[in-house]
């Protein structure tokens, strides 16, 4: 067994507590309060993806400036590098990596099944080969909670079986019914592991695919487990919005409305404002940083590339209205000129303010859920913010 972190053994540890602040009265908008042993999250909200134990560029101090309360860390990278017991032996997750906030570990499913090497699936856990260095591993239900116990993670995910698109519907409903059997493992491993004690929350996974019976069986399953929160897998994998709607749609209603809610995978702004009208709390994505470090930047009207000359003059913020680090002191020609010069610090500053951009967006809708007007600034941002792909008006 792995020895749990440091900080994991805490006599004070909290698991995860839920409120429910405000409901919109059109849309399935919800307003919350999430309590964890490492502070409060305000709901909905979005968690930058910190996959190596870093959010790739940003110093820690610079991703809680952007707004962010919580993180997510990434359970295949830290099993394979640095390990988990050079973690616990640091104190844990949070002390290795200098973020003191909460952490959400996801169990490692989806990287296994979309990154790993000769992936083998079995009822007992999956055997894969190492995409860093070939080596051979082997992840279990029991073994992803040790793992994730082991970091000390605020909110740990039980392990699920992701089928990636295009599936025919019996792969799809076996992983879907293999994801639930796991789930069972993964509630009875937590418990046995002290979970609880330490002070971390276990949340389920729905799967199903694009397959709306699937999914609602899956949701069921989820909503009945012994579980603090309920995640909804395997959307954002190149369906279409509407597809993804559809499958929000048949799933949200179905979770406990007392229990938190979150769309794994999930960053496009468009994507997130749709998604808490459809009853998401949480979201996570690895979008806007790895957007940030290839030159493309949020504003209100939709993305834009800052290495495009017409940038060059425009010696003004790039966004007037955002108060990130990047837009409060530096000009849009000055982030062209750092991208144009391969500078380091083009990626900082666009990555800041990706994330920043975000966080504006959450706490935009919370307040609109909170004031009761959710529906006029959802359609509000929809008609100014054109998504990638959208034609130009006109």
């Amino acid at each position: 067994m792995i020895a749990p972190a440091e900080s994991a053994r805490s006599p004070l540890a909290k698991p995860l507590a839920f409120s429910l602040l405000a409901e919109d009265a059109a849309t399935d908008a919800r307003r919350g309060r999430l309590s964890t042993r490492h502070g409060t999250v305000e709901t909905p909200a979005f968690m930058p993806v910190g996959t190596q134990a870093s959010v790739k560029t940003l110093h820690p101090d610079e991703v809680r400036a952007t707004g962010a309360e919580i993180l997510l860390a990434n359970t295949y990278h830290l099993m394979l590098r640095p390990g988990a017991e050079t973690l616990a032996r640091a104190g844990g997750l949070h002390r290795f990596m200098g973020w003191d906030g909460p952490i959400l570990t996801d169990s490692g499913g989806f990287q296994v099944f979309s990154l790993a090497h000769q992936t083998k699936v079995a009822e007992g856990g999956v055997v894969f080969r190492s995409h860093v260095d070939g080596s051979v591993h082997e992840l279990s239900p029991e073994r992803a909670m040790a793992l994730q116990l082991a970091f000390g993670g605020d909110v740990v995910m039980a392990l699920d079986h992701f089928v990636g698109l295009p599936a025919d519907r019996p792969a799809v409903a076996a992983s879907t019914e293999r994801t639930a059997r796991w789930l069972d493992r993964c509630v009875a491993a937590f418990r046995e592991q002290g979970g609880p004690a330490r002070g971390a929350s276990l949340f389920g996974i729905c799967q199903g695919g694009m397959d709306e019976g699937l999914r609602r069986e899956s949701a069921a399953v989820v909503a009945a487990a012994d579980v603090a929160g309920c995640a909804i897998g395997g959307l954002s994998v190149g369906e279409s919005k509407p597809e993804m709607a559809a499958m929000l749609e048949a799933v949200t209603p179905l979770l406990p409305r007392a229990k938190p809610r979150y769309l794994m995978g999930v960053g496009s702004p468009e994507d997130l404002w749709n998604g808490v009208a459809r009853g998401v709390d949480l979201f996570d994505c690895v979008l806007p940083t790895r957007l940030a470090r290839n030159a493309a930047l949020f504003t209100p009207e939709g993305r834009v590339n800052i290495r495009s000359r017409v940038f060059a003059e425009r010696h003004g913020p790039l966004d007037p209205g955002c108060d990130c680090a990047a837009c409060r002191r530096f000009s849009a020609a000055y982030l062209h000129h750092l991208f144009r010069a391969n500078e380091v610090l083009g990626l900082r500053l666009a990555s800041v303010h990706n994330l920043r951009f975000l966080s504006r967006q959450m706490e935009a809708m919370r307040s609109a859920i909170a004031t009761g007007r959710f529906g006029t600034a959802r359609s509000d941002f929809l008609a100014r913010y054109r998504p990638v792909g959208a034609p130009a008006e006109g």
